[in-house]
């Protein structure tokens, strides 16, 4: 990542693999990544999350991850009731708390469940409506105590798309690899960097993490056979398969979006080129025959298409191909260095990692307007992804010397940063929503 990149990025961290293992050696990092919010949207949200009754019956509190995911978004402004809570039976006074400064306000209230679980009853309100339309929804969560952080996500997912229209993202997980010392580590992490499990331990480099589209398994690249070799991880269960290990190298997996196959990049043939694959590893077949290097391939949403990086035109820039019968489009033509693409989830907007100015920087392309906006002003930006509800993208950069995760808006105006102390931070992917 300090390195200059070459052809284009996907290369760049195979060539170079050897070399980060030489970085100095640091205290092992086993915990959760330190998030700070360092741009805010153009406007914030004044909301009310207060204690839940009856909070105190669990052993840890939702209501404080709730009021800590909406504030991390950096789209709402949180106004303190102190210990005073709303009860979800009750209407609370809405004119009592327009006065405080606040636009919507929750109401909840946890109670006990049979086997020691408990149901968390919510309503929403929003105090400026004057048609009396004044309740904008609610919902009921059952959970054990051990899965508290995933139901204040999913509260905190409910009033994000109450108040903004957008699906929130609180209820996801990010995948990522963290390097200390001389080891890495696969780290599987709640959206807000917290409950940080690690799925892998290596002495060997592990790149290109690649989520399955139901989220339980996870495809990526490892070097303990002194090559890049393309593994299928499944999270519950510990276990791995191996994909492709193919003569030469096999990199950049990228799942389709029914999951039943795989798009590669293998050497066997020559050159780096596009490969499809079922998911099991059995029937490898060329996409598309080319004369350059084919890279970094990434699914629409629609399974129709996969974007890739190529430097047939001699620029590493951005192309498209057809999945049923190989026909290529370029795609991006600003600049004469564009790689890493990713698409968001809804299938608008293209993201990838562009040279300006002398850095390798974020940038969004609006795929109906062909506008292009460079999100970001550092200088070493890699690997971008989109969040579920395609409103932020989550990448790897450098920052104060060291790999870090950042996370920006499609907008560029809500910014956020996460690291670990004393180890290095990289490649990032966001998974899709939990059901």
């Amino acid at each position: 990542m300090k390195s200059t990149h070459i052809i284009f990025s996907n290369l760049f961290r195979l060539i170079c693999i050897f070399l980060l293992t030489c970085l100095a050696a640091g205290a092992r990092a086993q915990d959760a990544l330190d998030i700070k919010v360092t741009g805010f949207g153009s406007q914030l949200f004044p909301v009310i999350v207060p204690v839940f009754e009856n909070e105190g019956s669990l052993p840890h509190s939702v209501s404080d991850i709730v009021r800590a995911d909406l504030e991390r978004s950096g789209l709402f402004k949180l106004i303190d009731l102190g210990p005073m809570t709303l009860p979800e039976s009750r209407h609370p006074d809405l004119a009592a708390m327009a006065a405080r400064g606040a636009d919507a306000v929750l109401a909840a209230t946890v109670t006990a469940s049979p086997g020691g679980n408990f149901e968390i009853r919510i309503r929403l309100f929003d105090t400026t409506r004057v048609d009396k339309k004044y309740e904008l929804g609610w919902m009921s969560i059952q959970m054990s105590p051990a899965h508290h952080r995933m139901a204040a996500h999913q509260i905190a997912d409910f009033i994000y798309e109450k108040l903004t229209g957008i699906p929130g993202y609180f209820a996801t997980r990010i995948a990522y690899v963290v390097k200390s010392g001389q080891r890495y580590e696969l780290h599987i992490a709640d959206s807000d960097g917290m409950n940080t499990q690690p799925a892998l331990r290596s002495h060997d480099s592990i790149i290109s993490p690649a989520w399955s589209p139901n989220g339980q398994q996870i495809a990526y690249v490892s070097f303990e056979a002194r090559k890049p070799v393309v593994y299928v991880h499944t999270l519950a269960t510990g276990q791995r398969k191996l994909l492709a290990n193919f003569k030469g190298s096999n990199s950049a997996p990228a799942w389709s979006p029914d999951g039943r196959q795989l798009a590669v990049v293998l050497t066997k043939d020559g050159l780096s080129q596009i490969y499809l694959i079922s998911a099991d590893g059995s029937g490898a077949r060329r996409l598309m025959a080319s004369a350059g290097i084919d890279t970094e391939p990434v699914w629409s949403p629609d399974g129709t298409s996969i974007y890739f990086t190529s430097d047939r035109s001699g620029d590493p820039q951005i192309y498209r191909v057809n999945v049923s019968n190989g026909g290529v489009n370029r795609i991006t033509f600003e600049g004469n260095y564009n790689v890493t693409p990713t698409l968001s989830p809804d299938g608008k907007k293209l993201a990838f990692i562009t040279r300006s100015d002398g850095g390798f920087r974020v940038a969004v392309l609006d795929l109906s307007s062909r506008q292009t906006t460079v999100l970001t002003d550092s200088a070493h930006d890699e690997s971008p992804s989109f969040a579920p509800n395609s409103n932020m993208i989550l990448y790897a950069t450098v920052y104060g010397g060291k790999g870090v995760l950042s996370v920006i808006s499609a907008d560029g105006r809500v910014k956020q940063r996460l690291s670990i102390q004393a180890a290095d931070v990289r490649e990032p992917a966001w998974g899709p929503s939990q059901k």
